[in-house]
């Protein structure tokens, strides 16, 4: 099974993600902030990440940049998940080390097909 590490700090956009993974047939764990997205991370070695940027204490940024710089976590896809659409936001998810960007509001059918690329690219790679 694959498994999908979910960081949101809001608990309906959590829940609505990982309902919709579950019916498509996806493993989900979730955290409420960065730092609990990292420590999932590191103890679950999920086969992506989807990250919200803002999140309280620590950004989606943050939490992806010290996901790639952490040798003890492999090569891990990241969809950045946010409510911002200016164009240094974008810019700031992809230099992070993002594989993809959704933004708010979303369709959660969209945010399945991204997945399934991002994983399927990160397969092939």
């Amino acid at each position: 099974m694959t498994l999908v590490l979910v960081a949101d700090d809001e608990p309906v956009t959590r829940e609505l993600i990982a309902y919709k993974l579950e019916a498509e047939g996806y493993d989900v764990i979730v955290a409420g902030d960065g730092r609990s997205a990292i420590a999932a991370a590191r103890a679950n070695a999920p086969d992506l990440v989807v990250l919200d940027v803002r999140m309280p204490g620590m950004s989606g940024f943050d939490v992806c940049g010290e996901i790639r710089a952490d040798r003890t976590i492999p090569s891990l896809p990241v969809i950045m998940l946010t409510s911002s659409v200016h164009e240094a936001d974008v810019a700031a998810g992809f230099a992070s080390g993002a594989d993809d960007y959704v933004v708010k509001p979303f369709s959660p059918r969209e945010l399945v097909s991204r997945i399934r690329a991002v994983l399927a690219r990160a397969a092939g790679a």
